[in-house]
Formats: C-alpha cells, structure tokens, sequence
C-alpha cells in the first residue's frame, strides 16, 4: 500500500503526463489516501482533466477539488452567448430528442435541465458542453423517466455486473428504491467503480445512482 508521501508524488507525476492540464498550477495533497487538487485552471475542461488525472492513479481513496476556474481574456463570454452556444449543439447531439433539454447560464455556470429516457443521454448532454469556451462548470440536474420496476432494475443490473470487468460482482450489493439505486461493497480500483455505476446507469428505469462502494487495494 502506498504512502501518503508516494500518492502525493505519483497523482503529480500523472499531471505532468496529462497532456490537457498545466500542471505546475496545480498542487496537490494527500491525507490518509484522500487527494486534494488545489489552484488555478484555465477552463472547465482542463480542471476536469485534472480530476481524471487523479483518480486513475492507483491508491487514490477519494477526491476533493479545490481548482478554481479562471478564464483568459480571449475565453470569456457572455452568459447570453454561451447558452445560446449550448442550445445550439444540444441541438445537433444525434442521441438528445429536440427541446428536450433546458439551459440556464449564470456566471459562465452552465445547469441542464429536463428528462430523458436513458443516463447515457444525460451524461452525452454534461460531455457536449464541458468543452464550451467560456464555461466555468456544469450542473446536470436531467431527470431520468421511469420505465420499471424495483425487482427488475435489481436483476438486470446484477446481471450486467456479472457480464463486465468487475473482479467479482458478489462484492458489490444493489439496492433498488423506485428508480433510486444504492451501490454498497468493494472494488479493487476506479475502472472497478466506473464500471459498476455505469452498469447501473445503463439500465432502464434508473433515475439516480448513489455510489457507497469502498476501494480496497
């Protein structure tokens, strides 16, 4: 297992591989293998580089960020221009329906809001705007519409987690609220988690996932 000292030096390493991030802006600490980005990025995009960057480093428990998005010049926009901007490539997003999504800008602050019938509609929507120039973060508050029952989501999803990656799908339990699912247990590392929620997410009926696994190494 490793130090806190080791993480620190190895989450820094994989900043400066990342391609994406400048690095030297960012500093990072580690407490008992809970990391801690810190400073100042250019856009939205790169801090959420950044956080991906960090959570692919093997040890990492969990995250906070505390990078503070700080556009250039050339960057910003006004609030008017980047709805507008938003709207129009919601617009040309093949797997959204038209108007099915609402946009609110405030701040350079992007909230998507609306309902879709699936998460991966709901996540294509965050992935079409977090690009954006002049966009200092995103809010998705889509809804996913319900389309079945409690029992069935709890099947197919455990079916799916035996189908993928995860090293062992007897150690994650599922729980299913309506359209509300609650992930318990244990994976060996991020891909494990991400893995598993986006089991989750891929079922039909599922309007919420809540993420209570533990990484063990």
């Amino acid at each position: 297992m490793k130090t806190d000292s080791q993480l620190q030096q190895d989450v820094s390493a994989e900043l400066d591989w990342e391609p994406s991030v400048h690095a030297a802006r960012i500093g990072v600490e580690v407490k008992d293998g809970v990391v801690t980005l810190a400073g100042q990025v250019d856009s939205y995009a790169e801090k959420w580089n950044a956080e991906r960057a960090a959570q692919r480093v093997s040890g990492v428990r969990a995250l906070a960020t505390e990078l503070q998005v700080q556009l250039t010049s050339l960057s910003q926009r006004t609030d008017a221009d980047i709805a507008a901007a938003v709207e129009n490539l919601l617009e040309w997003t093949s797997t959204l329906a038209s108007g099915a999504v609402r946009v609110v800008v405030e701040g350079g602050w992007v909230t998507l809001s609306g309902k879709v019938d699936w998460q991966f509609q709901r996540q294509a929507a965050t992935d079409s705007v977090r690009h954006l120039m002049g966009v200092t973060g995103v809010s998705n508050q889509i809804a996913i519409q319900p389309a079945a029952s409690a029992t069935g989501v709890k099947l197919v999803i455990e079916a799916a987690l035996k189908r993928t990656a995860v090293a062992d799908a007897r150690h994650i339990t599922v729980l299913v609220h309506g359209g509300d699912v609650t992930l318990t247990g244990t994976v060996r590392n991020w891909d494990e988690r991400e893995t598993a929620t986006h089991a989750a997410w891929g079922t039909p009926g599922v309007r919420n996932v809540v993420d209570r696994m533990t990484l063990v190494y």
